[in-house]
């Protein structure tokens, strides 16, 4: 999918510059979240595994070198001081699954300028869709309280490798299962399904379609039921499934309507035809706060199946994230831009057990009881070690999250835990900012 062309212009246009100039010492560049959206009390890191995929095969080659420069309508022997760049640089980075805030580094690259200038377009667009699609994602398993939560979302997302992130972010928070086929066989998750109700309305009556469609599939089968009128469509499932003898495993799916008061509906017919162990799959434009206002009517719904407003993480579809220089050949930088103020060098945090974490600088001991959320894995690069698998995520994604204070994994109003500062980062903070206050007021004459 992604090749090195797969990048803005100006992250060209600099590269070459820096390329002329020499200016090939190595650079720090720090990838993090600004500040989160109103509906967030945290994130849930993701991303990571295909920016390796990408920096491990990262190459310039003579036909990228005539790409940028048919681009900057410039003859391919301008841009020849491009060819050959290859990443050799290091990564560090937040694995995967774990819980995230604001201001806190997802990875930091260090590499040869030119190198670290080049993949940055590539990165902030991984790691920002698929952590915005992630923590959407983990909203719902924590509303569902338990119940399982399938992704119904490719056919609304925004293309399908944005469709295959989204059913890999809801596997990597926990989600039962995928709709999307590709995703099922390429991660090893649950393929999840059920029909349309244009196939309902293809046969001449919902009893037909039923039993057509319980011929095709001789395993537990799932019926859409609320096609016409959603009592018929119940009672009628529930016959076609007592006469095939069909209970353990099977379903019915609601799709539309006041989904609890349907839910209620369907389990008593069911209960009354004796087929308690037939499941309840809900659908239809829900995200975290439909799930929770079902859990608290307590419907009786087994399933929740999320799809477009989950996908395209609806009510917040971005991040404010930035790639920020923040090193140069040994000489901390910063930006002091209005409301974009970045801070200094490169950088470690640091988890305590019952506190706020610790942004500090990446060389300070990290403090007793404390963990290292940065790990390396990437140096000259190379991969450190296999590549992550999602069960992996998943289980730190579940032991972060209960750490979390209740109030910022709240579906309402959640309120975000806010790090702080080591006093080593914030000394260096002041003392750069004064060093370019300066320089800034040497250049204005004063």
């Amino acid at each position: 999918m992604s090749d090195v062309t797969t990048t803005d212009l100006y992250e060209v246009t600099m590269a070459l510059s820096y390329a002329r100039e020499g200016m090939d010492r190595a650079a720090t560049f720090s990838l993090f979240v600004r500040k989160l959206p109103r509906s967030r009390g945290f994130l849930v890191s993701a991303g990571l595994e295909p920016v390796l995929d990408h920096l491990t095969g990262f190459r310039v080659t003579a036909a990228d070198v005539r790409r940028f420069a048919a681009a900057l309508h410039r003859d391919p022997a301008d841009l020849e001081p491009l060819r050959g760049t290859a990443f050799r640089g290091e990564v560090r980075a937040v694995p995967e699954g774990r819980v995230v805030h604001a201001g806190e580094p997802l990875l930091e690259v260090t590499a040869p300028l030119p190198q670290a200038q080049l993949v940055e377009t590539f990165l902030l667009n991984q790691v920002s869709h698929q952590t915005t699609v992630a923590s959407k994602a983990a909203r719902c398993v924590l509303a569902a309280g338990g119940h399982p939560v399938v992704d119904f979302s490719l056919r609304r997302t925004h293309g399908p490798y944005a469709g295959f992130q989204a059913a890999r972010a809801g596997g990597l928070v926990g989600f039962a299962g995928t709709s999307n086929v590709a995703a099922a066989t390429r991660l090893g998750m649950a393929a999840s399904g059920t029909m349309a109700h244009s196939y309902v309305q293809a046969f001449p009556d919902e009893e037909t379609a039923f039993r057509a469609f319980a011929r095709a599939h001789p395993g537990p089968v799932t019926f859409l039921v609320d096609t016409y009128d959603t009592a018929a469509g119940v009672a009628t499932a529930a016959r076609v499934l007592r006469d095939l003898a069909r209970g353990p495993g099977c379903g019915i799916r609601l799709d539309s309507g006041d989904l609890a008061a349907e839910a209620r509906r369907a389990r008593a017919i069911l209960d009354a035809a004796g087929l308690p162990e037939v499941r309840i799959v809900v659908s239809g434009g829900l995200d975290e706060s439909g799930v929770a206002a079902l859990v608290r009517a307590g419907a009786p719904i087994d399933v929740y199946a999320v799809g477009t407003r989950v996908g395209t993480s609806a009510d917040a579809p971005y991040l404010d994230s930035a790639y920020k220089l923040v090193e140069y050949d040994g000489r901390p930088v910063m930006k002091l831009s209005s409301a974009k103020v970045t801070a200094p060098g490169r950088k470690q945090v640091f988890r305590r057990p019952g506190g706020p974490d610790v942004i500090a600088l990446w060389d300070e001991p990290c403090p007793e009881g404390a963990e290292p959320l940065l790990r390396t894995v990437m140096r000259d690069g190379r991969r450190i070690g296999p590549p992550d698998d999602l069960a992996a995520a998943h289980a730190r994604f579940v032991e972060d999250v209960s750490a979390l204070p209740p109030a910022a994994r709240g579906i309402d109003d959640p309120e975000p835990v806010v790090p702080e500062v080591s006093p080593r980062l914030a000394e260096l903070t002041a003392r750069v900012r004064d060093r370019l206050a300066a320089g800034a007021a040497w250049q204005r004459g004063g």
